[in-house]
């Protein structure tokens, strides 16, 4: 018995759901990687995983050999939430696990959400875990903190009232749903505790260490690529100048340093292609932090004629 081939038990009206409300909100596809060959991840996070496969892997020892489930009917759904700085796999990990788990997976924008079904918000949710639950799909929700942040209690109407709402029908969904959710947000802490006690498995990501970016590289550096370096000197200098980056940034190097090479007679990827991509990511930043940290003198001066500096 499997997590995705147990239907919840919706009321006669839901079921009969027609036209608008069965429309898809969003594509369920298949997956284009899994955690065994795609993804480079701590053993930390390894462990996690393998737990929450455990759980949908041997649903029916846990739950019907072992009777657990009549101290726990609410409990064949699993959810799971990735949270960690950007760029450190939270989406290639979730879509890596469905396409273990051999399930399609439908992402989800919260943005989209909030916007394209106001005034109809709950019955989209509803709809939305309907149409995962009928596919057997993974569902995944990115940037997760827009959605599961803390309820506004100072409302009026309009948008306030509506996210309240949107919230409080995602907490009967998740308790209801018997399939696999998947939040991932960078911010963590403004999760409402009424969800984080919903969430069985908190998954952290952090910036990949040696090893991690060893696996990284090494996947990276296609084995048609021309070196003009020894593989394994490339690997290990390579390695070393990325500490402090994460596996997204990796990525973009090597999207920086591949036209260098063919742009060059011979065309062979050198270290000092892969140094001068690496020096650009790690610029980039520098310049976005002096400027996100620059305020023009105006400002301040505002600031203080109203008291606030």
């Amino acid at each position: 018995m499997s997590l995705g081939r147990i239907r919840p038990q919706f009321t006669q009206g839901l079921e009969k759901a027609a036209g608008e409300e069965n429309k898809a909100f969003a594509s369920a596809v298949i997956p284009r990687f899994t955690l065994e060959n795609d993804v480079a991840l701590t053993t930390q996070v390894i462990a996690q995983l393998d737990e929450a496969r455990a759980k949908i892997d041997h649903f029916h020892k846990i739950y019907v050999e072992w009777e657990f489930a009549a101290v726990d009917p609410m409990g064949n759904g699993i959810v799971l939430n990735f949270f960690g700085p950007p760029g450190t796999g939270k989406t290639l990990t979730a879509e890596a696990l469905a396409g273990s788990l051999k399930r399609k997976i439908m992402v989800v924008s919260i943005a989209d959400l909030e916007s394209k079904f106001m005034g109809e918000t709950a019955k989209n949710i509803a709809a939305l875990f309907r149409q995962a639950t009928e596919e057997e799909a993974v569902l995944f929700f990115d940037e997760a903190d827009t959605l599961l942040g803390k309820r506004l209690s100072s409302v009026t109407q309009g948008i306030d009232n509506e996210v309240n709402a949107m919230r409080s029908t995602l907490l009967i969904e998740l308790e209801k749903h018997t399939g696999i959710v998947i939040f991932a947000t960078n911010f963590v802490k403004n999760y409402d505790s009424a969800f984080l006690s919903r969430i069985s498995h908190h998954v952290g990501f952090t910036l990949p260490g040696s090893q991690e970016r060893f696996r990284i590289w090494e996947k990276l550096l296609v084995r048609a690529i021309p070196l003009a370096d020894a593989r394994e000197t490339m690997l290990e200098s390579a390695v070393s100048l990325s500490e402090g980056l994460s596996g997204r940034d990796i990525r973009n190097a090597m999207r920086l340093a591949l036209p260098k090479a063919v742009l060059e007679s011979e065309q062979k990827l050198t270290l000092k292609h892969l140094e001068s991509a690496l020096a650009q990511i790690r610029d980039a930043y520098d310049a976005i932090s002096n400027a996100a940290s620059f305020v023009p003198p105006h400002i301040n001066t505002a600031k203080k004629m109203l008291g606030l500096s």
